[in-house]
């Protein structure tokens, strides 16, 4: 079931106000006492203007045709310190604007939720570009970001991936893209559809799962799922490994039709992208960093919402690889 919402962009600039009260109402330093600062932002988040609440409720509960939900216009920043060199954060960096968008929407939404293999477990991840990237890792900037269900092989899977930004790439070139399951559907014929249905694909880790093995363990993704009229989607360009000829040449469709629906979003300061990461796929497009202190700098965040979530958990869980 999708929402009676056209637009999957929410313009956020007449509550402006309200939502810099909101930031202020949070703990200036959110790494010092993660629990306290999410339990802080689920009770400023009741406060959240009634227009915004609607629709992350509604993008939760029922998706979109889009696949995501793209929040424009938030405040940002006068100052933000040196685009990051590395990860994690220090633990005494005060909060940044795209920080406090992230936790407000994500405790609306569900938990927010980190990795113990990913980013030294952090909840939030700085999203940067660095020299010599391995291709499978959002740290690249000069090559494609293949399209991917983010940890489509991962057992607690997040339901939603979230991207705020703080700065934009110089040229404002680099694009996330996103690609909905339920624009591919009427794309793919009813042969590969209950192929794609009927049994899972081998599928390999990336490289952060893959406990110091090049290659990692191979896992088993259902690539669709669920309701055959709206299924949920797994997918990895670059992972998934089919081993029959059908498997094979569904998989091939299902690529084509990706490609065929896939939309840009390219994020500038202000905005937060929450991607549905059991609908789509994601994806970015190349840029050349300057390394000049000011390149390209998002904030990701993970959310697991109970109910669609394997077992139980709480916000500020870090959960360890348990695959598919």
């Amino acid at each position: 079931m999708t929402t009676t919402f056209d637009s999957p962009v929410l313009d956020l600039t007449n509550h402006h106000r309200l939502l810099t009260e909101l930031r202020a109402a949070l703990p200036g330093v959110p790494r010092r006492n993660l629990p306290a600062f999410l339990e802080a932002a689920r009770q400023a988040a009741t406060r959240l203007p009634a227009d915004v609440v609607t629709r992350l409720e509604s993008f939760r509960d029922a998706g979109n045709e889009a696949g995501y939900l793209l929040l424009r216009g938030l405040p940002v920043d006068d100052a933000l310190p040196a685009t990051p060199t590395s990860t994690p954060a220090p633990e005494d960096r005060p909060l940044i604007a795209a920080e406090a968008w992230l936790a407000l929407a994500g405790r609306v939404l569900g938990l927010p939720t980190g990795y113990h293999e990913l980013r030294a477990a952090s909840l939030y991840h700085d999203v940067y570009p660095s020299p010599g990237a391995h291709y499978l890792s959002s740290e690249t900037s000069e090559t494609l970001l293949e399209f991917h269900t983010e940890m489509a092989y991962h057992r607690h899977q997040p339901q939603y991936v979230m991207l705020a930004c703080s700065r934009a790439d110089h040229e404002r070139v680099a694009a996330t893209l996103v690609a909905s399951v339920r624009r591919v559907l009427p794309l793919l014929d009813e042969r590969h559809r209950r192929q794609l249905l009927a049994e899972p694909v081998p599928c390999r880790v990336d490289v952060a799962f893959r406990g110091g093995d090049p290659e990692g363990p191979v896992t088993s993704v259902q690539v669709l799922s669920g309701d055959a009229d709206d299924p949920l989607l797994g997918y990895d360009r670059e992972l998934l490994s089919p081993e029959t000829p059908a498997a094979t040449e569904a998989v091939a469709a299902l690529t084509a039709a990706l490609d065929a629906v896939t939309e840009p979003v390219k994020l500038t300061p202000g905005d937060l992208i929450i991607i549905d990461n059991c609908r789509t796929t994601h994806a970015r497009t190349p840029f050349s960093p300057r390394w000049d202190g000011v390149d390209r700098w998002l904030h990701r965040m993970y959310i697991r919402v109970p109910g669609q979530m394997v077992g139980i958990g709480a916000a500020g869980d870090v959960v360890t690889f348990v695959p598919r």
